[in-house]
């Protein structure tokens, strides 16, 4: 009675491989969509972060329409 041994182990290992795998493939999701931005993203967030200036915004936006 009272001896858990290795079903206690076991228990937690049949929780944690599977939390494990999950958060593994959200993590690789996440940085596909990360790799995944169009050329006109990039500009976007460049510019709105203050990188370039509205008028290189502008010529870089009309040169890859």
């Amino acid at each position: 009675m009272g001896d858990y041994g290795m079903g206690g182990l076991g228990m937690w290992l049949g929780w944690l491989i599977p939390l494990l795998f999950i958060g593994a493939l959200i993590y690789f999701m996440n940085v596909n969509k990360k790799r995944d931005l169009s050329a006109r993203d990039i500009l976007d967030q460049r510019y709105a972060k203050g990188e370039i200036s509205e008028e290189e915004y502008k010529a870089k936006r009309d040169a890859i329409k």
